[in-house]
């Protein structure tokens, strides 16, 4: 034992706390993980590791995002579940838990789907996303929402008793999407229907996993977010790859693709200082103009939103305002004669279409979101601060932390 490590194990005999055996560590700053800003998405086996992880190591700020509720199967892999558990929010419960292992965590839960139902703002929000998730379109998502808000993001995937833990930083390719081959994109391809409905088969996938494999790939997961936040060396661009059977693991080294349509981050970042609950979708091109100094804008959605429905048989015609992927095929038939409808979509506002007049609650963009305004060669992207209250709850920041 050297004489400086003698002399923190003699302070921690004296001065005993929480945490004193990680202050051992040479490098390690309690305090790193005590403000920094996790999200974590997905609450499953995955998501349950990763949470009972970050509240033991005494991370203070943990924003939980899940959809599911949760089933029977999930109590022989998830750590923070219990069998009168089972029907509650997934987010909830596993907010509530990592509470009870750490009452001095700031935790907050939210009940949404990461593709349709969550801002960029959210990515921005935080210092570090981790993410347990079961499908490569959601992981897709995340990509593109993390290089756009120039935040890090570490993924986890398990299979059976195999897994993989990468780190993807901003700004540095490859990314996700780098990493995907013909197979994963006929995958993604296949949720889709033709008429960009998802196909209703396809949208509750199972996925064969043990809380061995969790617990392995969630920990990696978590111990690079801690190296990430000292500065240390991570799998920047890397996979950890563990496979069960012979208990090999090996690293994996990705290629960087030059087509890669995930490569796009948001350099000019401005804030709509009202809420998208008392504004009008007008009232945001208006800014857009005024900001961009000139009338000839294009105010783009985050994400592509169906507009309309029309039937070609019967004519009739229902405004949805949804983002594509959200209404299924099943959905998609006319009520009144079951033809499947044609779908009509939306992705940006040039001032003279008719939906102007709505709010931003209406137009089926998420709370906390971002816009883009172009003209031309010139752009800036509008951030929905004033929302964050609504979406954050107690892990509130200031508007302009949020716009750094």
């Amino acid at each position: 034992m050297s004489d400086e490590t003698a002399i923190k194990v003699l302070e921690n005999d004296l001065s005993d706390d929480r945490f004193s055996r990680f202050r051992l560590i040479e490098w390690w700053n309690q305090n790193k993980l005590a403000t920094a800003r996790v999200l974590v998405v997905g609450a499953g086996a995955l998501g349950n590791e990763i949470l009972k992880n970050l509240a033991l190591l005494g991370f203070g700020k943990i924003l939980v995002v899940d959809l599911d509720n949760i089933e029977c199967s999930n109590l022989s892999r998830s750590v923070l579940f219990r069998p009168n558990d089972i029907g509650k929010s997934k987010a909830a419960t596993a907010a509530q838990s990592v509470k009870a292992i750490f009452p001095e965590a700031n935790v907050h839960y939210i009940d949404a789907n990461i593709l349709y139902e969550i801002g960029l703002g959210v990515f921005k929000w935080a210092d570090v996303i981790l993410a347990g998730l079961d499908n490569r379109e959601a992981r897709l998502w995340i990509n593109r929402c993390a290089w756009k808000m120039k935040r890090p993001w570490i993924d986890g995937a398990i299979e059976g008793i195999n897994g993989v833990a990468r780190v993807f930083l901003p700004g540095q390719p490859p990314c996700y999407e780098c990493t995907l081959g013909e197979t994963d994109w006929a995958i993604l391809e296949r949720r889709m229907s033709c008429n960009l409905l998802s196909r209703d088969e396809m949208l509750n996938g199972k996925v064969a996993t043990t809380p061995t494999i969790s617990s392995i790939i969630a920990g990696v997961q978590v111990q690079e977010a801690v190296k990430l936040l000292h500065g240390l060396p991570v799998l920047a661009g890397k996979g950890l790859v563990f496979e069960g059977l012979n208990h090999t693991s090996y690293v994996v080294e990705y290629t960087d693709n030059a087509n890669c349509m995930s490569h796009e981050t948001y350099d000019n970042l401005v804030t709509w200082k009202r809420k998208s609950s008392a504004t009008i979708l007008h009232e945001l091109f208006e800014f857009a103009q005024e900001t961009l100094g000139t009338k000839e804008v294009s105010l783009e959605f985050s994400r592509d939103v169906i507009h309309k429905l029309i039937c070609p048989a019967c004519k009739r015609e229902d405004e949805v305002f949804k983002p594509v992927g959200k209404i299924t095929a099943t959905d998609g038939k006319c009520p009144h004669d079951s033809t499947m409808r044609e779908v009509v979509t939306v992705h940006n506002y040039t001032g003279g279409e008719s939906f102007g007049s709505k709010k931003l609650t209406e137009i089926g963009v998420p709370l906390l979101d971002v816009f883009v305004a172009r003209s031309g060669v010139k752009e800036v992207q509008i951030l929905l601060a004033a929302d964050a209250p609504d979406v954050l709850g107690p892990l509130t920041m200031e508007n302009q932390t949020l716009n750094s």
